[in-house]
């Protein structure tokens, strides 16, 4: 068993984590202040790989591992939380599917603008107003075939770079009748007339990863927009969201690395009954305890990851990862803010913006409970 990164997975970390020093992290608090998406430091991660992760290199991708792909998103997350989930979404969840399972045609037309840094990004529309978690049964957005085009009409909800995406991959219904082969996903280009994307929703955190409602009224796309075959559409998804799964607990691990060091530095500056905050027992225990999870967390996180590249099965680890990820991140961001006391809870200090950031992870992408449904029928052979 080996746990050391490569000498290329050392050389990726090392290049994205001065990036993110340069051009993500100096931003962070503005980005979260203004709510605007970070665009200047975006057009800059084209050229280094950042923004094709799921990409092949035929169509520009960087063509990193799935281990190199996760240390990214954490090295992102480290920096800016909102930053970090538009580009974990537009590679994981947008560019993803069509470069898993589109045609090579679409692959050639639609993936090398989005991964340049020239255009802009990609999304998927998964969730609608009524239906949260339940994509098999909740789906009521339709498409309906028309000569050569297809019909979409319908509603999504929390779709993730709406605004600033090119292109948004729909999950739809393609057979009335419903069932498991019902669903397919289809690429609708955010230039379709009928596509109204509503503003943006005003969110507790990531208040500069943009997120909104999406309506679907007689939008026509062509029929070779089909990712895949009709009616495997949820299959292709439920794939999609177990990548996905890993990108989030990277991404909540470099939260928590982000917040954990500024709980250190802050112990160890701030002096309370004549010594540092970090000569007290019960402040070591709980940075002790938050290095503990956040080694573990990236030690589940880079398995799975580990797995996916090699081809094997990674539903269950992806789920096991992103569960304890999140959930560890949000400990840890808290006593961070515990820590700092007053201050903590003072935009003063960034720890209170992290908390508020992290606080999503345990949501998006499957909600923390989904996750243990997922690991249990795992367990009990289901």
């Amino acid at each position: 068993m080996h746990f050391d990164l490569t000498a290329e997975q050392e050389m990726w970390r090392t290049a994205v984590h001065e990036f993110v020093v340069r051009e993500v992290k100096p931003r962070a608090g503005e980005v979260d202040e203004s709510g605007e998406f970070n665009w200047e430091a975006t057009h800059k991660m084209g050229p280094i790989g950042l923004l094709g992760l799921n990409v092949p290199e035929e169509f520009g991708g960087p063509g990193v591992d799935a281990i190199s792909a996760a240390i990214a998103i954490e090295e992102l997350g480290w920096g800016c939380g909102s930053t970090a989930l538009a580009i974990a979404a537009h590679n994981g969840l947008g560019c993803a599917p069509v470069a898993g399972f589109g045609s090579p045609e679409l692959k050639q037309r639609f993936l090398p603008p989005a991964v340049s840094g020239q255009g802009r990004l990609a999304a998927l529309a998964l969730t609608e107003p009524g239906a949260g978690s339940d994509l098999k049964g909740g789906v009521a957005t339709r498409a309906a075939r028309d000569g050569d085009q297809w019909v979409i009409n319908g509603a999504k909800m929390w779709t993730t770079n709406a605004s600033i995406a090119d292109f948004i991959v729909t999950l739809v219904r393609t057979d009335p009748a419903g069932g498991s082969r019902s669903l397919s996903l289809i690429l609708v280009p955010t230039d379709s007339h009928g596509l109204h994307i509503s503003p943006t929703e005003k969110k507790m955190g990531l208040k500069g990863s943009p997120t909104h409602a999406v309506a679907y009224e007689d939008v026509r796309v062509p029929v070779e927009f089909l990712i895949g075959e009709e009616g495997q559409g949820l299959h292709y998804t439920l794939e999609t969201l177990d990548g996905g799964r890993i990108g989030i607990g990277a991404l909540s691990i470099g939260l928590a690395r982000a917040a954990h060091e500024e709980a250190i530095a802050y112990a160890k500056q701030r002096h309370t009954f004549g010594q540092p905050l970090a000569s007290h027992q019960a402040i070591q225990w709980m940075l002790a305890d938050a290095a503990t999870e956040i080694e573990a967390a990236r030690l589940m996180v880079h398995k799975a990851a580990y797995l996916k590249q090699n081809g094997q099965p990674f539903s269950r680890q992806a789920a096991m990862a992103k569960l304890f990820a999140t959930e560890a991140a949000e400990r840890v961001c808290r006593n961070a803010i515990q820590i700092h006391g007053g201050y903590g809870y003072s935009r003063e200090y960034p720890v209170e913006r992290i908390y508020r950031d992290v606080r999503l992870m345990t949501i998006g992408e499957g909600t923390s409970e989904i996750q243990r449904m997922v690991i249990a029928r795992h367990v009990l052979g289901e």
